[in-house]
């Protein structure tokens, strides 16, 4: 009883071996690495486009306002505080 177990251990432990090592030698040839490029270059592009997405939402919002800091966004100008009209007049 004792042998059969350890070798039933033996045949599934292998198993396993050949199937890591399969799986480890396809990833090696030319299909398999190029496959592992392509999806690479995938997970690439879109951190890129997502990346591009950030970029501009982040541009119009700073846009947006800077316009509406310098009174270019088709507003009425408001008054400002601390600006030179808010100053008393000198004396002489």
């Amino acid at each position: 009883m004792r042998r059969l177990f350890w070798l039933a251990m033996g045949v599934t432990i292998g198993v396993l071996v050949v199937r890591k090592l399969s799986a480890v030698a396809e990833r090696l040839t030319p299909r398999g690495m190029a496959s592992g490029l392509g999806e690479g270059l995938a997970e690439l592009s879109a951190a890129i486009r997502d990346f591009g997405t950030d970029v501009r939402a982040a541009m119009s919002e700073r846009e947006a306002e800077l316009r509406e800091n310098t009174g270019m966004d088709g507003r009425p100008e408001r008054p400002r505080l601390g600006g030179r009209g808010d100053r008393a007049p000198e004396r002489e």
